[in-house]
């Protein structure tokens, strides 16, 4: 049996349904999973029972966790007929179950068990997996007869003193590995043939020291292009297992060589050579079996037979070969370049960390204590989280305490690196502040939550300011009075954003147990870079070291560089889950500056490429050329075309149909919403958190990598962006100014047929209301299989007309390209800001008309114009009257045809 178990929390419910003819119940939860059941104790007359159980169930195939149900069944205990009554139920799917450390206390409402059941309230519960073997499972449920009697079921198990493990291996998951796909799952892909060298190990070697030691490698050649391995010390019965991948498109000799030699101090030594004619090494093509390694004899630089066997495999293949991913590739380094072949970057698969949104709320301090009594202190609240930091307004304490009540938001990732630091500190003068006192909390201790329940708050004895203890000890000889009140959470019900909203590659909750389960597969196909622009010069000609970066979701991929080559081929395959179809793939185009000794120089960005999933159908592959498009000072320039093959593929059509009637962000975003200032500055930090994590893998992500992917840098002002908005909106709005203008026409009789049409249809309509929305739906769903025929057979990629790109300003992209803060001359700025004077100044003069022509309207009814009062009001009474009087639809063709009359006087 496994040992891992399903634990049970049952907390609480709110606003149960009286059910004991004395507007109370006497509620109890029954718990079923995997044919087992638990029962919680019975609490008396309370229609907000807390129970704080714990139960933990057997799970007898963790394979199929994903296929079982928790059902909560809460009951009203009838102690007279020794029967219960129905309350509600709360159902949980295997998908949703989470390991410890993810676990939150989630408020359930509850369910019908049939139609005409009567329900309400909700069930507090946390569910989470643990493999902790000095957990045991809860006692067997008994009889229904002894626990009514008793007045309760079988003990709770207890949770073990020491913390559950942090990870639990999560059995069920169908994730698909992480690491990259051989090409052939995508069809219509072109993959180059590639000469594959694995030398695995070799015997018997010779000594070539006078000390009787040998310090092997080998080192792998063809033409101009060589591969080396790792030298073993003092070792002549070696094993390398590793993989050389030659380009046959870059070959220029006929001829392998595979030479043994030994590492020294001054100059190699040579041991053996083998040698194999390109022309007769065999081709191999999955799905055929791994070509055997064979024993090859070494040879002398003569040709003659010597001491020493090399075990080898040499075979042609493809990229869609078992060995491409872990192959040492000669397209990524130059000619006999050792330096560069020492920087040789791989493909590399990165996961994002999991970011949390950090709640504090500052509620008062208490017992202040400061170094001058005969002024009233002005204190304020300081509170950092590694470099981010807020701070509380100032508050005079006139009585050495403050009230704030202020909430502070941070961003923190998982694993929690930082903890939250708050100081409480005295302004004594300009530019001079005195820290009265600090408080350091762990991350790991803050409570977690998935929605908008209220948390405990808790009393934070201040610390020294030089005191470095995360939390204040029991007993401390120099302790301080003074105290702060906090209310600290995680909200895990909100979606951190680190991208665009629009473009955002995923837009699920931070908390694990919000999660929805996957609607399908997203396949990606980086195929090659064609009609490339050269980013560097080398050797007199130029030429680009690039690589490709793909983002969906908390999953990074990026593509081996590519070295010297205009046109790259890469021929990689990675795929990703698919949880909202509204969701965006980006894939960016950078050359690589960090090969030989230019570390530190910025990757340059060659252009990036966006794909939305809801452009894709379903089981269709898409391959295709995308232009890659970027935006440089002195205009949009294409740098190249990346050809790439992507297939959405769905696993659950009721899931993703689910989705589409579901709000776009989580439910805690509109619940309580966070203003746009805190998001500008919350996305700001989840950038640069991202960038810090990614940044330390090896190889790095790149912080100007990851700001271009994400556009860390968006929020800023361009008017180029302005404008483009602008232009968008407009575009959504020409359908009713279509609508208008027709209209228009059809009331000046341009078209006499058409006007007869349209009043005959507006008399039926009157006539037979019924008929209106009907016809209105009907003639979207024809709009809408008119339009079919002009669908996209490719996903749209980026339009610089739509964009504003092709004619926009110099001054104007200029004024984009700009630092923040600015770095150009104050002239240019003065003359940027009279500009955006101006534009405001516009804008202003808009919204102060549209207030006008509110206040007019206000002012009917308020007199502050009697005799326009007078009027109206004296013409609403007429209107009650006729309207009262009259049929509706007697009034409405009137109307319609009184103003086709009035227009066509007015022509």
């Amino acid at each position: 049996m496994s040992n891992l178990k399903l634990g049970v929390e049952v907390v609480s419910a709110h606003n149960l349904m009286p059910k004991d003819g004395q507007g109370s119940s006497s509620s109890f939860v029954e718990l079923h999973f995997d044919h087992q059941k638990f029962r919680t104790t019975i609490k008396e007359k309370d229609l907000n029972p807390v129970w704080n159980e714990t139960f933990y169930f057997n799970i007898s195939d963790p394979n199929n966790l994903s296929d079982q149900t928790l059902d909560a069944y809460v009951y009203n205990n009838i102690k007279e007929t020794h029967s219960k009554s129905f309350l509600g139920k709360v159902r949980i799917t295997g998908t949703s179950f989470v390991p410890y450390s993810d676990a939150v206390i989630l408020h359930y409402p509850l369910e019908k068990r049939g139609l005409f059941s009567r329900v309400r309230g909700e069930l507090g519960l946390k569910v989470f997996i643990t493999g902790d073997p000095s957990v045991r499972s809860s006692n067997p449920l008994p009889a229904m007869e002894t626990f009514v009697n008793s007045n309760s079921y079988s003990t709770p198990a207890q949770a073990p003193a020491q913390q559950l493990p942090d990870f639990v291996p999560n059995p069920f998951s169908n994730k698909k590995a992480e690491t990259r796909h051989t090409f052939h799952h995508l069809p219509n892909t072109n993959n180059p043939p590639q000469q594959y060298q694995r030398a695995a190990s070799a015997r018997d070697l010779p000594t070539m020291d006078v000390s009787g030691s040998l310090d092997p490698y080998v080192e792998v050649k063809v033409g101009n292009y060589k591969g080396i391995t790792r030298h073993f010390e003092k070792q002549k019965n070696p094993e390398w297992n590793a993989v050389f991948a030659f380009s046959k498109e870059r070959m220029q000799s006929s001829v392998l060589e595979v030479v043994v030699k030994d590492k020294d101090l001054v100059k190699d030594d040579f041991v053996g050579i083998v040698r194999f004619d390109l022309n007769e090494i065999p081709t191999r093509v999955p799905p055929d079996s791994p070509l055997a390694p064979e024993w090859y004899r070494l040879e002398n630089k003569n040709g003659e037979k010597k001491n020493g066997e090399l075990m080898l495999a040499v075979w042609i293949g493809t990229q869609a070969d078992e060995a491409f991913p872990d192959a040492w590739h000669s397209d990524a380094v130059s000619p006999v370049d050792t330096s560069m072949a020492s920087t040789y970057i791989h493909s590399k698969v990165y996961h994002a960390p999991r970011l949390w949104y950090v709640r504090v709320n500052v509620i008062e301090a208490q017992d202040l204590v400061v170094s001058e009594r005969t002024r009233f202190p002005d204190v304020y609240v300081k509170a950092f989280i590694g470099n981010q930091v807020l701070k509380t307004k100032p508050i005079q304490a006139r009585t050495m305490t403050a009230f704030w009540n202020e909430d502070l938001m941070f961003v923190a990732a998982e694993p929690f690196e930082d903890h939250l630091i708050l100081t409480v500190e005295d302004r004594v003068g300009p530019n001079k502040d005195e820290v009265l006192g600090k408080v350091i909390i762990p991350l790991n201790a803050v409570e977690r939550r998935a929605d908008d329940r209220i948390v405990h708050s808790r009393w934070f004895n201040l610390q020294k300011p030089s005191s470095d203890n995360v939390e204040q000890p029991k007993k401390d000889k120099d302790k301080f009075a003074s105290r702060l009140h906090l209310r600290v959470c995680l909200d895990g019900g909100y979606h951190v954003l680190d991208e665009s909203t629009q473009y955002s590659s995923d837009l699920r909750p931070t908390a694990k147990q919000l999660w929805k389960p996957s609607i399908g597969i997203l396949e990606l196909g980086i195929l090659n870079v064609d009609a490339l622009h050269p980013t560097k010069t080398r050797e007199g000609r130029g030429t680009s070291d690039t690589y490709c970066v793909a983002k969906y979701g908390h999953k990074w991929i990026r593509t081996r560089t590519i070295i010297d080559s205009l046109c790259p081929k890469y021929n990689e395959q990675y795929t990703w889950e698919v949880f909202d179809t509204a969701t965006v793939l980006t894939v960016g185009v950078f050359d690589n500056s960090q090969l030989g000794d230019k570390d530190g120089n910025r990757d340059m960005k060659i252009g990036k490429v966006r794909i939305r999933i809801s452009t894709l159908e379903t089981g269709r592959v898409y391959t295709h050329s995308y232009p890659l498009l970027v935006l440089h000072p002195s205009g949009v320039k294409k740098m190249g075309e990346l050809h790439l093959a992507i297939r959405f593929s769905c696993t659950s059509m009721v899931n993703m149909m689910f989705i589409y009637s579901r709000p776009l962000l989580p439910k805690m975003h509109y619940i309580r919403p966070l203003t746009v200032m805190q998001l500008d500055m919350l996305r700001h930090q989840a950038v640069n958190i991202v960038s810090a994590r990614l940044s330390r893998a090896e190889p790095p992500l790149r912080k100007e990598v990851v700001e271009y992917m994400t556009d860390a840098h968006s929020h800023l002002w361009s008017m180029r962006r302005s404008k483009a908005n602008f232009f968008r909106l407009m575009s959504v709005f020409n359908g009713l100014f279509a609508v208008g203008k027709w209209f228009g026409e059809v009331c000046m009789w341009k078209n006499p047929i058409t006007t007869v049409l349209v009043h005959v249809l507006f008399v039926m309509l009157v006539c037979f209301p019924e008929l209106i929305l009907p016809t209105v739906f009907l003639y979207m769903f024809l709009i809408g299989l008119w339009n079919y025929r002009h669908r996209a057979k490719y996903p749209p990629h980026m339009n610089t007309r739509i964009s504003y790109a092709e004619a926009v300003h110099p001054d104007e992209l200029d004024e984009e390209f700009d630092t923040f803060p600015t770095s150009r001359g104050a002239d240019l700025v003065r003359m940027r800001y009279d500009r955006l004077r101006s534009v405001a100044g516009r804008i202003q003069t808009v919204v102060g008309d549209v207030a006008t022509q509110g206040e007019r309207f206000q002012a009917l009814l308020s007199w502050r114009d009697p005799r326009a009062t007078t009027i109206f009001i004296t013409f609403c009474l007429v209107a009650a009257i006729v309207l009262y009087a009259t049929p509706f639809q007697v009034l409405t063709v009137v109307g319609g045809f009184l103003r086709d009359e009035a227009s066509q006087v007015s022509t």
